[in-house]
């Protein structure tokens, strides 16, 4: 008897617990939408992969069923999704006041606890002003002729290749221009391999977490590892023998911590180091492999973008001279076909915040402490904003000035977080296409699939043959020849 009783308050209480699972407590009317399993949540389902260029089924078969707000859970967090363009600005807009910055602990573990987007008010300003100071756009301008540079020793090294993975190859490229300007390094001399953990850790960033040995998950966390155990070596050398004259961002950083009541600790200095070298490398590289793709694909996207870099050249004095900034700035059309690519590419299809006290909107309440995510691949590929959606159209961009994030564009985040490498990925873009187009021509080899995770798409395998324009005028000639 006393079995069956313990028995019977053992459902009892799971039962009521999964009850308030699937029913959480609020004051007001929730979103509609499903908490999925105790514990799981709906996190299976957000983590699987898929190849469509279209909004993630997991988002898209919500938004179909719920609307474009709903909750769900992932990785035992209730989260509110929004896809509603409205609430996405209202979010942004009232961040400090009503709502922070927040990604679920498994990206804090990966990031770092101290990491720029897990910081707030005072510290999170003083970390984005030191940024600026590198990429800001009176820096960009010195560093134009050395991103140009860069472009074109990459582009003449894979020309004499018989194929290149582009991702792989932008990817590298990228890496050690940044890896340079950040901490000097230099690949070709350095003792260990830098860019192999973070390759590492990239591989793992979008799984599971279950840190377990031979998982994804555990290789993430290990690359981390290591990268920051190199990145906190050099700091130390750094330390322990500056430089008279400031070169790169370890300088700046040296020279912060040396200031009597400093705010900057040696381990946010760290964590925002990391945090740069990938997002400078990851994400630029994936969209210039996605737009070299596109130009494959549509080519009278490349004809107009090649008569543009074209009359650039015929209106120089000096032909062989390098890119000013007024060039840079005159690039109308390079600029209307990144916004495109990055609309389509939505490398980042998942934005975090928490709200800070509770909140109502559209009829619904959002309790304090919950998550939400705003989710620009909802808002890229809004039929009723942007025509065909799905189709690659730079024209589209057409008289369109864009200064920052809007309620249907938030390519690269929004408010104030909105990204301040921004400029310098739009350096980094339209410089290696004017590089490509008035240089070289490129021919798809092989691959080239998008494959798409909550956090990351890329076109997978993608492998281009790169040729100098002389050297096919010369094939051409030589082929003409022999069949006459």
């Amino acid at each position: 008897m006393w079995e069956l009783c313990v028995g019977a308050f053992i459902i009892i209480c799971i039962t009521h617990w999964v009850y308030r699972w699937r029913n959480p407590s609020c004051n007001g009317k929730l979103p509609p939408g499903s908490m999925g399993l105790p514990l799981l949540g709906e996190s299976l389902q957000f983590f699987t992969p898929n190849t469509s260029s279209d909004i993630p089924p997991f988002i898209k078969k919500r938004m179909k069923r719920y609307g474009p707000i709903f909750k769900t859970n992932l990785v035992g967090r209730p989260v509110v999704v929004s896809t509603d363009p409205d609430f996405n600005y209202f979010i942004f807009q009232q961040e400090g006041q009503v709502f922070q910055s927040w990604y679920p602990e498994t990206f804090t573990e990966i990031f770092g606890k101290q990491n720029v987007g897990s910081l707030h008010g005072f510290m999170y300003k003083y970390l984005k002003n030191m940024v600026l100071n590198l990429f800001g756009p009176e820096s960009l301008k010195k560093m134009l002729s050395e991103v140009e540079n860069t472009a074109c020793r990459s582009l003449q090294q894979w020309s004499c290749q018989d194929s290149v993975e582009l991702k792989e190859a932008t990817a590298r490229m990228i890496f050690d221009l940044t890896a340079k300007k950040l901490i000097s390094y230099d690949s070709n001399k350095a003792s260990e391999n830098l860019r192999e953990n973070f390759v590492a850790f990239i591989q793992g960033l979008i799984s599971f977490p279950l840190d377990v040995p031979g998982t994804a998950y555990h290789k993430c966390l290990q690359g981390r590892k290591k990268a920051m155990r190199m990145l906190k070596k050099m700091l130390q050398e750094r330390r322990a023998m500056p430089r008279k004259q400031q070169t790169d961002f370890f300088d700046y950083v040296v020279e912060e911590l040396k200031k009597e009541g400093t705010i900057l600790t040696e381990a946010i200095a760290l964590d925002l180091m990391f945090v740069l070298l990938f997002a400078s490398f990851e994400t630029t590289s994936l969209a210039i492999t996605y737009a070299i793709k596109l130009l494959s694909d549509n080519p009278l996207v490349l004809k107009q973008l090649q008569e543009e870099h074209k009359a650039i050249l015929e209106q120089r004095e000096d032909p062989n001279s390098g890119i000013t900034w007024k060039e840079y700035k005159s690039m109308t059309f390079t600029f209307q076909f990144i916004n495109e690519t990055v609309r389509l590419a939505n490398i980042v299809p998942g934005i975090f915040r928490k709200a800070m006290k509770e909140i109502s909107f559209k009829g619904y309440t959002i309790p304090a402490g919950w998550a939400v995510m705003v989710c620009p691949p909802a808002v890229h590929l809004n039929p009723k904003k942007y025509r065909d959606p799905l189709a690659f159209n730079p024209w589209r961009w057409e008289g369109v000035e864009l200064s920052g994030a809007t309620k249907n564009f938030m390519a690269f985040g929004g408010g104030m977080r909105f990204c301040v490498g921004t400029d310098f990925t739009k350096v980094q873009m339209a410089v290696f296409l004017h590089s490509l187009v008035t240089k070289y021509r490129w021919r798809p080899i092989k691959g080239g699939n998008i494959v798409r995770t909550p956090g990351l798409q890329f076109p997978n395998g993608f492998h281009v043959q790169i040729m100098e324009k002389d050297q096919i005028n010369q094939e051409t000639e030589y082929t003409n020849t022999i069949t006459n």
